[in-house]
Order: C-alpha cells, then structure tokens, then sequence
C-alpha cells in the first residue's frame, strides 16, 4: 500500500505544488476548498460521524477527522496569505 502511495503523492501531489506556486489564481482556488474542507472534518469530529472509506471496509474515526481539519485549516491559511494578500517581487527583465 506505502508504494501506491507514493506513487499517488509524486503523480499527483508534484504537478500540484508546480501549478500552486506558478499562479495566483490556483492558491486562491485551493484556499476556499481547504476551507469547505476543514470546516467539514470538524463537523464530521464534533457530529462523532466516523467515515466509510469507498471499496473498502476501513473507518475514518471522528479523531482522524478533528487532525484532518487541523491540517486542511493550516493548508487554507497559508493559502489565503499567498493567494490573497501577499505580493511578491516584479521581476526586472
């Protein structure tokens, strides 16, 4: 399973980051579903609704849930910083 993983992280998670650090428009896109996200993740955690995870017989417990949120509340605040208010430099060509 590590390996799928992996795989899964360097396939999808690299062209990604490229896109997030290329243009502006992509980190305010990714600011508001890490919102709706962690906002959801800690309603799943307060609820106590343990999650099904699709074709498989594994459970996501509300605790997974309250961690998930925490990092997808990170993730939006650094995006919201990036994509919204910081400026970088104009390059001089």
């Amino acid at each position: 399973m590590l390996p799928y993983l992996l795989a899964a992280i360097i396939v999808f998670g690299l062209p990604t980051l490229y896109v997030a650090m290329r243009y502006r428009e992509y980190r305010k896109f990714l600011a508001g579903a890490f919102f709706v996200s962690s906002g959801m993740q800690f309603y799943f955690y307060l609820a106590k609704i343990p999650i099904p995870l699709m074709w498989t017989s594994a459970v996501q417990s509300p605790e997974l849930s309250a961690v998930r949120g925490t990092v997808h509340f990170v993730l939006f605040l650094i995006c919201l910083y990036f994509g919204w208010f910081f400026r970088g430099r104009r390059r001089a060509d």
